[in-house]
């Protein structure tokens, strides 16, 4: 190519990733011959919109031409785990080649070769002619082209990424990114890498050592014995990884640079291919451009800002239309309006709809005359009723949606919709396909801020919505939702559905861009139909069993009360913080006593317990008094409560989008924190039984996240004594310690537990002494004889607080993302707590990950088996079942399985995963 290229500032596109971006942004769309082309929609419009906006006067797209390249001729299994596409995005792969051409741009491509080869070969060749180049991509496998005359632009955020940006992404300047990845490898595009270095470490060892080359030949110098050990036994893997990360950047091109100058619209070209998909709204603003008087703009896809237009369904041709727009569609965000948060007695008043363009509407379905309260119809007797507003018959309305809430053709959008899910089925209708916004959120954000719609929406929106206060009313006032008058109710609901088809375009597109699709889609969305089953199935609960409990928590409590009192030497209130802090530590002058801002003195359990500890009587009554009391008001009394009078059942309510590690939480009753170290908390799991000709299962991971930690941090000793299913801690106090595994002496073995356990959790040597009861400086020296003999340990935490820095989030071996903002906190305590944090996550993070695959693979397990045993509770690593008695064996059979082999195929332990299963006529026996 001699001749210069006529144009000063070339644009190359990364056609990949607008594809995929439209792809997952843009609802199902179908032209009239049935081929589905949202894709091929969004795309022509970004295409369009950067033609149209940039300052670039030379353009071309570059695309992948397939899967295979010279790459793998180099490493046979390099991209070996990327999916196939999804099936509705494949037939749209050659419209978007032809999209490209019909916007009169170069639509290059070259076989053996990635686009990322063609985008460097161009801009090696483009910077040679003195033309400004800028990379239309996010795609961080592109920063190593970053140098004069070359940037990037993201098309995410249409912002510029420059060298700030990779040094962040890769502690390097562009020129050393090749050597980091190579270090580092990449799990997406299956480049092996060095194992045990993660970016951050390989940055590090880059930046000292000046290349991977001169690294790999000095390795022996490394102090770390795990890393130098690696580096060498893995040094042709890291060569290897450098060549597959290296992009090409003399690919013999058959197209010129010369053909790249920007051209206008070709209306022969772009008007056929508009008009064949469908494309009307398209159409409409560049009529201009094809010599075409302006169209009114009738595609709804198209219709991105204005106001908000709401509408009140109470004629039935009017719920047929919207169900018709849904169907067409294919494609709606639904919410449902009841009289409760309780999914399973909440009564369902109206239904919300909305299909994007700025418009939604709203179902009443049970709305009474905000005029006539209950009260007052009391008061008119003889049966009175409220008739209330205009609306459609309820079992009518449900009759007409129920096709399109379970035609499998309509992808419904929801906000939390596992509630929405049980309120319609106990109604009859079975809510799929779906997705969850707030579930999306949670895949995307987890650590970074709530995920309840107006969080979201005030994030992701800028949109401020109508709070539930401003249509209900607060406290006494509080009216439920069947009495909100119509308009408000309109405005409310509506706007929710519209609400939540926002979230779900600006979300859905995250899950590619940050690789999270496969946790969305194989841990998260599949195991909403899972709880919500378990859900509406509860667990039996025995009234009369928790009223004798109860009785006796009383009487004992009495008793207690009086104890206390008889020691401080007059009556006072126990659970008054400030009357328990004058009598401790003004009346009886103990040690310790600490006073708040508030002038009053601390009586923190910490506090009471170290009094305890030291021998002081009162203290430790008060300790007794406070537990008994809790296991009284939130469980014995409460639980009776909350038994719901049809079923005989507690019907716990689980949220998967709570915790930042990915662990379920429940709650109305939360059965999660029935403490179970005392005789009494075990004694509420005794409530807890099987219906009458069934049995309790309970299956409980034994020591995961141990397991965890000793695969993370591939230690040998601890991966063999779970291999061999030895004693791990006996085990740890033999290594650190040197005590005997035979006759090992307990107090011994609690010391190894604490060290183990506390390992996880980040604990301190502070933490450490408090727990055993030893000083600062035994503790420390516990750990640091733990971390001599298990280093890789010491080396994952070190590691993991790197990457957590370095990338604000962690992962665990699943690939799900744990944000952790307060890694770069400048207040120690709270970067501490983000370090510990860093150091947990991984682990706990993966363990959810685990018990949340066995949950979802469980009820088809169960099935095939030919067993009627039901998944009723799940407990951080326990699993409860109920079974028929003569199918017990064969359930625990099952139940085992599917749990000891959850992480097939994706993962492969260096240790066994174990299953412990119990049974019993209650939980506590079961347990």
């Amino acid at each position: 190519m001699t001749d210069t290229a006529p144009y000063k500032h070339l644009y190359l596109v990364d056609g990949s990733g607008y594809i995929f971006r439209a792809f997952f942004g843009i609802p199902p769309m179908s032209r009239p011959d049935g081929t589905p082309v949202n894709a091929v929609f969004g795309f022509t419009n970004m295409l369009h919109k950067l033609k149209t906006d940039s300052a670039c006067d030379g353009l071309a797209v570059i695309f992948d031409a397939g899967r295979e390249s010279f790459r793998m001729d180099i490493y046979p299994d390099y991209k070996g785990h990327r999916p196939e596409a999804p099936e509705e995005l494949v037939p749209q792969f050659p419209l978007i080649r032809e999209a490209t051409e019909a916007m009169n741009l170069p639509c290059i491509e070259m076989a053996g070769y990635e686009a990322d080869d063609l985008i460097a070969t161009y801009a090696r060749q483009a910077r040679e002619q003195g033309i400004e180049v800028t990379i239309v991509s996010s795609d961080k496998d592109l920063m190593q082209l970053l140098d004069d005359g070359i940037a990037m632009l993201d098309p995410m955020k249409n912002i510029p990424i420059g060298l700030p940006e990779v040094e962040k992404k890769f502690g390097v300047t562009p020129d050393k990114v090749v050597d980091v990845q190579a270090l580092a490898g990449d799990s997406s595009d299956n480049v092996p890498g060095v194992p045990g270095i993660g970016v951050k470490t390989a940055a590090q060892l880059i930046l000292e050592y000046g290349s991977l080359e001169a690294l790999l030949e000095r390795a022996g110098e490394i102090k770390q014995p795990k890393r130098r050990q690696n580096l060498i036994e893995h040094a042709e893997l890291a060569r290897i990884s450098k060549q597959l990360v290296t992009l090409e950047q003399n690919v013999p091109v058959e197209v010129s640079l010369n053909t790249f100058a920007k051209r206008g619209e070709d209306p022969a070209k772009l008007r056929p291919f508009l008009e064949e998909n469908g494309f009307r709204s398209i159409l409409a603003r560049l009529a201009g451009a094809l010599g075409d008087a302006p169209m009114e703009v009738k595609d709804e896809a198209a219709a991105a800002e204005g106001p908000a237009s709401y509408e009140l369904v109470q004629k039935e041709a009017d719920l047929v239309r919207w169900i018709e727009k849904a169907h067409a569609k294919g494609m709606v965000a639904v919410d449902t309006e009841t009289t409760s948060l309780d999914a399973i007695q909440a009564e369902l008043v109206g239904i919300s709809l909305s299909c994007g363009d700025n418009t939604a509407c709203y179902i009443p379905l049970a709305h009474k005359d905000a005029e006539a309260s209950p009260a007052e119809l009391d008061l008119l007797g003889g049966g009175a009723q409220n008739t209330g507003p205009e609306q459609i018959p309820l079992d009518r309305a449900l009759e007409l949606l129920k096709p399109l809430l379970e035609d499998p053709a309509v992808l419904k959008i929801g906000q939390n919709i596992k509630y929405d899910a049980i309120i319609l089925a106990r109604r009859g209708i079975q809510v799929a396909p779906f997705d969850d916004t707030m579930l999306l959120s949670y895949v995307l954000e987890g650590g970074l801020g709530g995920h309840g719609m107006d969080d979201m929406a005030e994030r992701h929106l800028g949109h401020s919505c109508i709070a539930f206060k401003d249509v209900c009313g607060t406290g006494k006032n509080q009216i439920t939702f069947d009495y909100v008058p119509l308009e408000k109710a309109r405005d409310y609901a509506a706007e929710d559905a519209l609400v939540t088809w926002r979230l779900h375009a600006a979300l859905k597109p995250g899950l590619v861009r940050d690789h999270l699709t496969t946790v969305y889609e194989t841990l998260e969305r599949p195991l909403v139909p899972i709880l919500s089953e378990m859900e509406q199935k509860g667990i039996r609960v025995d009234r009369s069993f928790l009223h004798r409990l109860s009785n006796d928590f009383a009487g004992r409590l009495a008793k207690l009360e009086e104890e206390i009192h008889a020691l401080a030497g007059e009556s006072f209130t126990i659970g008054s913080p400030k009357q328990l802090g004058e009598i401790l530590f003004g009346k009886m002058a103990l040690p310790g006593g600490k006073k708040s801002k508030s002038g009053a003195w601390s009586t923190g359990a910490d506090i009471l317990e170290k009094l305890a500890a030291e021998g002081h009587s009162l203290p430790a009554r008060v300790l007794d008094w406070r537990q008994l009391a809790k296991l009284k008001s939130t469980y014995t009394d409460a639980l009776q409560e909350q038994i719901n009078p049809e079923t005989g059942r507690v019907h716990t309510s689980y949220s998967q989008a709570v915790t930042t590690t990915g662990r379920l939480s429940s709650s109305d009753p939360n059965l999660q924190n029935i403490p179970i170290r005392t005789e009494e908390g075990r004694k509420i799991r005794d409530a807890f039984i099987a219906e009458e000709g069934f049995t309790l299962i309970s299956a409980d991971y034994s020591q995961v996240e141990l397991r965890l930690v000793a695969h993370i941090a591939q230690e040998e000793a601890l991966c063999q004594a779970f291999a061999e299913g030895q004693d791990i801690h006996a085990i740890t106090a033999h290594q650190v310690f040197g005590a005997p595994l035979e006759a090992m002496d307990p107090m011994v073995r609690r010391q190894a537990k604490a060290i183990n356990f506390g390992i996880i959790y980040g604990q301190s040597a502070f933490g450490l002494a408090q727990t055993l009861g030893i000083s600062n400086t035994e503790a420390k020296n516990y750990i640091t004889a733990y971390f001599e003999r298990f280093p890789g340990i010491r080396r994952y935490m070190d590691e993991i607080k790197e990457t957590a820095r370095a990338n604000g989030y962690v992962e665990t071996l699943f690939g799900r993302r744990i944000h952790i903002p307060a890694i770069t906190e400048k207040n120690p305590m709270r970067r501490n707590f983000g370090e510990r944090a860093a150091i947990n996550a991984p682990i706990q993070g993966t363990a959810a990950d685990i018990i949340k695959r066995a949950m979802v693979r469980m009820p088809e397990a169960l099935c095939t088996a030919g067993l009627d045993a039901s998944m009723l509770l799940q407990v951080h690593d326990e699993l409860i079942f109920e079974a028929p008695k003569e199918q017990v064996e064969k359930t625990i059979e099952v139940v085992r399985a599917v749990m000891e082999n959850a992480t097939d195929p994706v993962l492969k332990l260096s240790v066994p995963l174990v299953a412990d299963a119990g049974t019993g006529n209650s939980w506590g026996d079961a347990h």
